[in-house]
């Protein structure tokens, strides 16, 4: 009887337990739809600003169709190869138009597809930094890339340059250029903070 009573108040207390923290009881199903629209919601799915570019890394789903869905770059032509639908023209798209595209080429396979292209990674833009530095060349531009991080992912600067005379030419709307000054002297002390500026792609950094 003392056993009886001990699991009784065991199934009880969880009982509660539940309905305290209804949070507790959700199924592993619940929990793994969750994970997946938030992943969805951190990718850029539905966007009508990017422009897709080579070297991307695109995330294609297909609802119900695992065979078809599946992660696949942007080559250097411009395209990608899905199951099904063949080759399609992805740079120049914005993920919204290539969803469409890929719909319409698989409705002689699939009933209805429901297609989501997500842009898993970012690699068509990036930015060039010449000069001075360890390793000038071209990188990938991320969404939070200064012109501090830039002279730091090319290594630093090489013996003899000049850190107060760096300039960034950017591209303006109307074909013309800019020319921004950075110096690298008063922006790591604190001073003209606002020079060290949030990159944009095709951004060019001159150290002379």
């Amino acid at each position: 009887m003392l056993g009886l009573c001990m699991l009784i108040s065991a199934w009880l207390a969880a009982q509660t337990d539940s309905a305290k923290n209804p949070d507790n009881t959700k199924s592993e199903a619940q929990v793994a739809a969750a994970d997946a629209t938030t992943g969805v919601n951190a990718g850029l799915a539905h966007d009508d600003a990017y422009i897709i570019g080579t070297d991307d890394i695109l995330a294609i789903n297909v609802w119900k169709e695992p065979e078809v869905s599946r992660t696949v770059p942007v080559r250097s032509d411009g395209k990608i190869s899905v199951p099904l639908a063949g080759e399609l023209q992805a740079s120049g798209e914005t993920p919204r138009q290539l969803e469409k595209e890929l719909a319409t080429k698989l409705q002689d396979f699939i009933s209805e597809p429901e297609v989501t292209v997500i842009v898993a990674e970012v690699k068509s833009q990036k930015f060039n930094i010449l000069g001075m530095v360890t390793k000038p060349g071209s990188y990938p531009l991320t969404n939070s890339s200064t012109a501090l991080d830039a002279i730091a992912t090319a290594g630093g600067f090489r013996d003899f340059a000049k850190q107060k005379s760096i300039y960034i030419l950017r591209q303006n709307p109307d074909g013309g250029q800019s020319r921004l000054l950075f110096n690298y002297k008063d922006v790591i002390k604190g001073k003209n903070s606002a020079q060290n500026i949030k990159l944009q792609p095709r951004d060019t950094i001159v150290v002379p």
